[in-house]
C-alpha cells in the first residue's frame, strides 16, 4: 500500500441552497469512477472518532452543542454553520477516517494519503464551530499522531482561500505543530484573521506563518511564497508529517472567492509538497479536504491531488488559466522572509 483515500460524503449533512453540501463530495466521486482512478490507492472504510480523539482538541461543551442540536433535529450553530440530525454522526465519521488514515502513514503502511472528507474542519476552534465547520479534523489528526508518540512534530500547511482561523488557535502556543497558511485577507473577507503579525505565543512563537495575499494573487505568488519561504520553513521545522488542510476555493471560478488560482498551478503545489515531504519526512503526507465550492475545480483539484500522490505525471484542467494578472507579491514576501528566515 502507498496512498490511502478516505471517503466521507456525509449524504445526511446538507442543506439544499447552502454552498457546503454532500454534492462536493460527490462531484469528486462520481469523477474519480469516470476515470478509473479508485484502483490506484487502498479505500478505507469509513471509521467514527471516539469522543476521546475529539476532546483532544475540542471543550466539551462544543462537543456536546454538535451533538444535542444534531440529536434534536438540527439548528444553525451560528449564522453560516448548520447542523441537521445526522451532522454529528457525519462529523465523527470525518474524524476519525481522516485519523486512520494518519495512522497508517505514521505506522509505514502507507506512504501518503488524501482524506475526502465533510464537513470541513480548520474553522472550528475548541470552544467555537464556523464557517461551516464542526470539528478540526486537522487538528485532531495532529493530536493523535502525538498520541502515538509525544516527541513528533507535525507542519500544517493550509491553502484553503479562508485563514484557518480555529487550526491557528488551537496550536498558537505550542512549538511542536507548524502552522502555515496562505490565504485571501481583506477587512471584507471571511474571517479576518491571519495577519502577518500572527506569529505563535510563548513556547509557540514561530511556528505559526501567515502569508496574507490580496485577492487575485494567481498562481505566480503561491508558487513563489512555496519555493522562497515555506519550502525552507518546512525544512527548518524538520517535520515527522506533513498535514495539508487542502481547499480549492482558491480557483478563479470559485464562487465564494478572489484568489484566481489555477487547476495547473493547483497541482504544481501539490508536487511541491509531497517533493517537501520527501525531502524532510520520508514522504508521509496527508491531504485533507476543506473547502471549494465549484463543483468542476473541486473535484478536478482532487484529482491532480490523487495523481500527484499516485506518481502520476498528468494534469487535469477542463477550466484553463485564470484571464487575470498575478499581483506583485515582492514586498510581502520580503517582510516575511524578515519575519521568519532571519540570516
Amino acid at each position: 500500500m502507498t496512498t490511502v483515500l478516505g471517503f466521507v460524503e456525509a449524504a445526511g449533512h446538507s442543506i439544499e441552497g447552502h454552498p457546503e453540501n454532500a454534492g462536493r463530495i460527490a462531484a469528486i466521486t462520481r469523477l474519480f469512477q469516470s476515470k478509473s482512478v479508485l484502483d490506484d490507492a487502498y479505500v478505507l472504510e469509513s471509521e467514527s472518532a471516539s469522543s476521546e480523539k475529539l476532546l483532544r482538541v475540542h471543550d466539551a461543551k462544543l462537543v456536546q452543542q454538535v451533538e444535542s442540536t444534531s440529536r434534536m433535529g438540527g439548528g444553525w450553530l451560528d449564522p453560516d454553520t448548520y447542523c441537521t440530525g445526522t451532522s454529528y454522526d457525519g462529523a465523527k465519521l470525518a474524524v476519525g477516517t481522516v485519523c486512520r488514515a494518519a495512522d497508517l502513514i505514521m505506522q509505514s503502511e502507507a506512504v501518503n494519503g488524501f482524506a475526502i472528507v465533510r464537513p470541513p474542519g480548520h474553522h472550528a476552534e475548541r470552544r467555537r464551530v464556523g464557517g461551516f465547520c464542526l470539528f478540526n479534523n486537522v487538528a485532531i489528526a495532529a493530536r493523535q499522531i502525538q498520541s502515538r508518540d509525544q516527541t513528533r512534530k507535525v507542519a500544517i500547511l493550509d491553502y484553503d482561500v479562508h485563514h484557518g482561523n480555529g487550526t491557528q488557535a488551537i496550536f498558537y502556543e505550542d512549538s511542536t505543530v507548524l502552522y502555515v497558511s496562505l490565504h485571501m485577507f481583506a477587512d471584507y473577507f471571511y474571517p479576518g484573521t491571519g495577519a502577518v503579525q500572527e506569529v505563535g505565543r510563548g513556547e509557540g512563537r514561530g511556528t505559526t506563518v501567515n502569508v496574507p495575499f490580496d485577492a487575485r494573487a494567481g498562481d505566480d505568488a503561491y508558487l513563489l511564497f512555496f519555493r522562497e519561504l515555506i519550502d525552507p520553513v518546512i525544512s527548518n521545522f524538520d517535520p515527522d508529517v506533513i498535514l495539508v488542510s487542502a481547499g480549492f476555493d482558491a480557483h478563479w471560478q470559485d464562487p465564494l472567492a478572489a484568489a484566481a488560482v489555477s487547476l495547473k498551478g493547483y497541482a504544481q503545489l501539490s508536487q511541491m509538497i509531497i517533493e517537501m515531504a520527501e525531502r524532510n519526512c520520508g514522504g508521509r503526507v496527508l491531504f485533507v479536504l476543506e473547502g471549494g465550492y465549484h463543483f468542476q475545480a473541486l473535484s478536478h483539484g482532487a484529482l491532480n491531488v490523487l495523481y500527484a500522490l499516485t506518481g502520476k505525471d498528468l494534469i487535469s484542467d477542463p477550466l484553463g488559466s485564470s484571464p487575470y494578472s498575478s499581483l506583485d507579491v515582492t514586498k510581502l514576501l520580503v517582510q516575511l522572509k524578515r519575519l521568519h528566515l532571519p540570516s
